[in-house]
């Protein structure tokens, strides 16, 4: 597989839709598996002790709009309110975790993204290049009268000249004007595709971090995205059901199994959808025997983790683990704010019920070895 993606650029075909299909090259599954497999063959080895580390290295990053790493909703972390506090407690924790200076974070985290990015940003340039090339005849008759070029965008280059001042040497050609603007306009443009590869991602490394550990992928098939009937032990759904498809699941040689939802963030949409899921795999396992039904997340509000430590169905909790890439953050975070939900999340990581990604991991590694 080669290192870029790469697109027929001299093929017909709107611009759109090449911008559209070198995004999905960039964020899509070949280009995520292909920059996983570079990045765990460039750093440590993976232990239940280490593997959310890494997942922080892979999938956090800095909101630019405050500059601290993300821990929730930018717009409820903004300075004054509760949770700029909050992000600054876990901006200063993870830094002393990762041993790296707070305005270095940027450099050792978003590892993922940022080479997806770099991806993108390839082919972006490749694009406009050609755009630029296939204008030039059809601009000819309107030379010499100041129409723009495609990218351009004299204001926000004026914004940023004018807030320069004097410290620049002097005017920028029209070229470097219409590479900032482009720069910029990508810029903000690639921070909003962060979702695009967020989801799935999240998966991969959870999938990744599973597989590169010997004694659970030596006991355990490690299956992602896989519809429900392709999971052993499930029937296919009727006719009239949604079809549904399983973040992860892990069976093992026994023919236990566990699927697993994988949410970097729960929203109230998803925990809707958490009881639909588990009603439908209920309903369509066939085989009889007990499954597990685990959740995987780096949320952080104090509500959220006490509703789905909490949530049961019929007569036994929803999920069988609550697992958190390392609830040590989140409870930093709140530190020794107790309003709200914040005492109820203390006691389930308490009570174990709230449990660490290096503590699930330890677990399955020991059931292999009953």
């Amino acid at each position: 597989m080669s290192d870029r993606i790469s697109l027929p650029l001299d093929t017909v075909g709107d611009l759109p839709q090449r911008a559209e299909d070198a995004a999905k090259g960039a964020f899509g599954v070949e280009n995520r598996a292909r920059l996983l497999s570079q990045y765990f063959a460039e750093n440590s080895e993976v232990t239940p002790e280490n593997a959310w580390l890494h997942a922080y290295r892979l999938l956090l990053w800095v909101d630019k709009r405050i500059g601290l790493a993300h821990c929730y909703e930018s717009d409820k972390c903004q300075p004054g309110r509760p949770w700029y506090l909050r992000s600054l407690r876990f901006h200063d924790w993870v830094t002393r975790k990762l041993n790296v200076r707070p305005d270095k974070l940027q450099q050792h985290v978003d590892w993922l993204f940022g080479q997806a990015i770099t991806s993108l940003s390839a082919a972006s340039a490749a694009m406009m290049s050609v755009q630029l090339s296939k204008s030039a005849a059809q601009r000819k008759p309107f030379e010499g009268r100041f129409f723009p070029v495609p990218g351009e965008d004299p204001e926000l280059v004026d914004l940023i000249v004018n807030t320069l001042g004097d410290a620049l040497c002097g005017p920028l050609a029209p070229s470097v004007r219409r590479e900032l603007s482009e720069r910029v306009t990508a810029h903000l443009a690639n921070e909003n595709k962060r979702k695009n590869l967020l989801g799935e991602g999240f998966e991969d490394t959870l999938a990744e971090i599973l597989r590169r550990m010997p004694q659970i992928a030596g006991a355990h098939e490690v299956l992602v995205r896989k519809w429900l009937d392709e999971i052993p032990g499930f029937r296919p759904a009727r006719k009239t059901t949604k079809r549904r498809q399983v973040d992860l699941a892990l069976v093992r040689r026994d023919g236990h199994r566990i699927l697993i939802t994988a949410k970097w963030s729960v929203r109230s949409d998803r925990e809707e959808q958490f009881r639909a899921d588990f009603a439908d795999y209920a309903d369509l396992e066939s085989h009889g025997e007990d499954f597990e039904y685990v959740l995987i997340t780096n949320e952080f509000d104090a509500a959220r983790l006490v509703r789905a430590c909490d949530n049961r169905a019929q007569n036994a909790p929803l999920f069988s683990r609550v697992v958190h890439l390392n609830p040590e953050g989140p409870s930093t975070a709140y530190g020794s704010d107790m309003r709200g939900s914040a005492p109820e999340m203390h006691q389930r990581i308490a009570d174990g019920r709230l449990i660490s990604l290096q503590s699930w991991l330890s677990q399955l590694a020991d059931a292999t070895m009953g």
